[in-house]
């Protein structure tokens, strides 16, 4: 049987067709994709004629399309649900896919051939194509001698090698670190089906008649908020921020350590003294000094807001206040100073409805765009629903996939990818997905959300649209492939139409009697909304302090202890608060040790939000949820992708420089 990934999908947009996939059928494809995509590039270097941009930068824009499709498809089984044989074929091939970018990279003849291209008549996104090209050949080590070459791509392969031992221990960390409960009375305080949830997960666990709390990925447990019985609640918060630190098989100290060490190296390599210095290098930020100066002025204030609502909880509490005391606390805080209980929300927010009244609501009202269910498109999992999106005159935008249940083979965390990226050259539609880990309810049992799961929806929808209305000439500019440090920024601002009153009223209506969530309740949510300003803020910059104090590190600088090293980093960044435990910690902080994505990055989330502010501040100012601000929002910065400068895009939809008030005062930092 010919193997379906070698040609292009017949589907609807180019989506893969997953339910005919074998893992053979992957390795086969991207280990012909890698192998087809560098012959492609010998035709582009072996070139008798003189380098053009047609010859030679169009020529690699159209090059590795089956290696893109392949690795696209398995990626995504990868991250949301991957078997063993799929988690060791990504043990098999990892090194070879961070071979094959330092083969493309260090490739002399073809960095030469980008260098002769004469962009004279271009337009700009042509010359801004090549420029890029460039920019990545001499970030790569494409300057360097031939043993510096080689020192890079072994270090390049052992970082592969360990980023993916890393996310497979952490995704198996989170599983085996969920806690399992005897009694339900134990779970007092939790709502109904959250405990017939965790009655399922005992169950399918092979613990019939017992309780499992399954964990997500950030250190603050959900459950943490409602469980009224302290024990269970110290119980649950320590198997959380213990995850891959007790010395056993799944700890992952030495793996991130090593990775520190290594980066360094490869930093010291390219010319760089630390490796966020050659990560800052590559975002919008203008420098690393640039970064920390943002960082270090919000630090101060957070600790302060932290310590005032930590008084508030002790108050509350009338016994000395631990970390897992602060959620529930908080939680009670915020019922009886401001009459809002966010368990008794959850009613109102009903996963389904959520998303066609709420969410699909939101972008339909704004950019005339509409969503049709395909339930004859199957994706890699019975639970994905596959949507066709079209534009306001009834022509194919892309595909839009949700895959919203948490699972055993799924990692955790929520995020987008595209199976297919949109590019004029290549005659490609975008197809995208949103992956989140909600738990998933008893048979017959409506999913209800809480106000975190309720803007993550909202969150990685923003940036779904960032994917569906690319409208790029090259692949390589397409959707969401901008700074790492910028493209939070169209998702962050995606949230703000969870609590805009026309999108509210449409969706947040109570599952059982279809009655609108109370004004008076709305009112309420508004007055509480910097309530736990502290506590976020806190938690979210240890995170980001810890992941830039990893990353500052020089060569032959590593510690020996990691636990010791991440205590005297957060100290030293004036973010160590004693019941704040950062968001994510060295044993579990995947998005800069599994895989190099955030790594030295995850100030990004707070830096796009400086942009977000702004822009939310303008869709205000200018009218809020009309077809007029979503057509200029789409036009100037939704549909640019990486084809220009980002921030260029943010000035041609504010008219100016973004600046941070707007940002400090609305996390209660002004």
């Amino acid at each position: 049987m010919t193997n379906p990934l070698l040609a292009a999908s017949p589907l609807p947009y180019g989506l893969p067709p997953f339910t005919a996939l074998t893992p053979g059928d992957y390795r086969e494809a991207i280990k012909a994709g890698l192998a087809g995509h560098l012959d492609e590039i010998r035709t582009i270097t072996d070139n008798p004629e003189a380098a053009t941009f047609e010859n030679t930068a169009v020529a690699m824009e159209r090059a590795g399309q089956l290696l893109n499709r392949a690795a696209a498809a398995f990626f995504t089984l990868v991250s949301a649900d991957a078997s063993q044989e799929i988690r060791d074929l990504e043990t098999e091939l990892s090194p070879l896919f961070s071979a094959h970018q330092d083969e493309v990279y260090l490739n002399r003849a073809l960095y030469e051939r980008f260098s002769a291209i004469d962009t004279a008549g271009c337009d700009p996104e042509s010359v801004r194509l090549v420029e890029e090209y460039l920019k990545e050949f001499r970030q790569s080590g494409i300057q360097l001698d031939p043993a510096g070459q080689e020192k890079l791509r072994t270090i390049n392969a052992e970082l592969a090698r360990l980023g993916t031992e890393y996310g497979q221990r952490v995704k198996e960390g989170m599983k085996s670190a969920a806690l399992l409960v005897g009694d339900a009375g134990e779970l007092a305080g939790l709502p109904a089906d959250d405990i017939a949830g965790a009655a399922e997960a005992a169950r399918a666990a092979g613990h019939d008649g017992k309780f499992l709390l399954t964990l997500v990925q950030p250190g603050n447990q959900p459950a943490l908020a409602a469980l009224e019985n302290r024990d269970v609640r110290r119980r649950l918060f320590e198997a959380s921020v213990g995850r891959g630190s007790d010395g056993g098989s799944l700890d992952v100290l030495d793996l991130a350590t090593s990775m520190a060490g290594l980066r360094a190296e490869k930093a010291t390599l390219l010319g760089f003294r630390n490796y966020a210095g050659l990560v800052v290098d590559r975002q919008t930020a203008p420098d690393f000094e640039a970064v920390q100066a943002m960082l270090n002025r919000l630090a101060p204030a957070a600790m302060r807001n932290a310590d005032a609502e930590a008084a508030a909880l002790a108050e509350a509490a009338g016994h000395r206040l631990e970390p897992w005391d602060w959620a529930y606390y908080s939680a009670k805080v915020r019922r009886e100073k401001y009459d809002v209980d966010e368990q008794a929300l959850r009613p109102y927010f009903e996963l389904d409805r959520v998303i066609t009244d709420g969410v699909f609501f939101a972008a339909s009202s704004l950019y005339g765009i509409t969503f049709h269910e395909r339930p004859d498109l199957q994706a890699y999992h019975p639970d994905v629903r596959v949507w066709e999106v079209r534009d306001g005159d009834g022509t194919g935008l892309g595909l839009f996939l949700g895959d919203y249940y948490a699972r055993e083979s799924k990692r955790g965390g929520a995020w987008m990818n595209s199976l297919v990226d949109q590019s004029e050259l290549l005659g490609t539609r975008p197809v995208v997905t949103n992956t989140l880990n909600i738990s998933k309810p008893a048979p017959g049992e409506p999913t209800l959300l809480t106000l975190d799961e309720l803007r993550t929806l909202f969150h990685e929808f923003g940036h779904a649209l960032h994917g569906l209305f690319s409208s790029v000439a090259y692949p390589r500019f397409s959707g969401t492939a901008v700074p790492r440090d910028f493209v939070e920024y169209p998702s962050q601002v995606n949230e703000m139409w969870i609590m805009w009153p026309e999108v509210l009223a449409n969706y947040a209506r109570h599952h059982a009697t279809g009655e609108p969530l109370p004004r008076d309740i709305i009112d309420r949510l508004e007055e509480s909304r910097l309530w736990g300003e502290g506590f976020a803020t806190t938690e979210y910059l240890g995170a980001a302090l810890l992941d830039l104090a990893w990353h500052m590190l020089e060569a032959g600088d590593v510690p020996e202890d990691a636990l010791e090293f991440e205590a005297k980093a957060l100290a030293a960044a004036g973010i160590a608060h004693p019941l704040i435990p950062p968001r994510y910690r060295t044993g579990y902080f995947q998005h800069i040790f599994a895989g190099a994505g955030y790594a030295a990055g995850y100030y990004s989330y707070i830096w796009s939000e400086v942009l977000d502010a702004e822009t939310v501040d303008w869709f205000k100012e200018s009218g809020g949820l009309t077809r007029t601000n979503g057509e200029h929002f789409r036009r100037e910065l939704l549909a640019r992708g990486n084809s220009r400068d980002p921030l260029e895009s943010f000035r041609a939809l504010r008219g100016r420089d973004a600046q941070l008030e707007p940002l400090l005062k609305r996390r209660g930092l002004d």
